[in-house]
């Protein structure tokens, strides 16, 4: 019970703290406007796509992890943004305020000592909540990584 929980903190952590990245929020609240919607040269997304996805994926994985009707996007197309700006400054904000508050709703599984991590969830074909964890988890770190190397190489005189 002890290992238990030991690794319900630490998928926590993985999920939440900036402990081998930077912090999530942080980046995003305090990405710069006029950055938002540019592409440096070679680089196939630009920061509001590359949030957008992060978002669209992690809100997948969270409603496939608790509803069995849940019906996932097409692949690629609806993971990504149909423009590679935002369409306004509410809209980042919005996806902004989203993004922790769907990976909130991800930790609170995860916390819940009534659900088992490694057993396989009903309707999946052999996910648990363990492995939707680690996939949001590591989703993230990708994605957001990317985020920080295109804000620096945008931000080079």
């Amino acid at each position: 019970m002890e290992n238990l929980a030991a690794l319900r903190e630490h998928i926590i952590n993985l999920l939440t703290k900036a402990e081998a990245h930077v912090d999530a929020r942080s980046e995003l609240e305090s990405f710069p406007a006029e950055l938002r919607g540019r592409k440096p040269q070679g680089s196939p997304h630009t920061p509001w796509q590359l949030l957008e996805h992060m978002r669209i994926g992690q809100w997948d994985i969270l409603r496939f992890s608790v509803d069995a009707n849940h019906v996932s996007p097409q692949w690629p197309e609806e993971y990504w943004p149909k423009t590679g700006a935002p369409p306004s400054d509410k809209a980042w904000s919005e996806s902004v305020r989203n993004f922790p508050a769907d990976l909130e709703e991800i930790c609170n599984l995860v916390r819940d000592q009534r659900r088992d991590l490694f057993a396989r969830l009903a309707h999946g074909t052999g996910q648990t909540l363990l492995r939707e964890a680690l996939l949001v988890a590591d989703h993230n770190a990708y994605h957001l990584g990317q985020i920080v190397m295109v804000r620096r190489i945008l931000q080079e005189p």
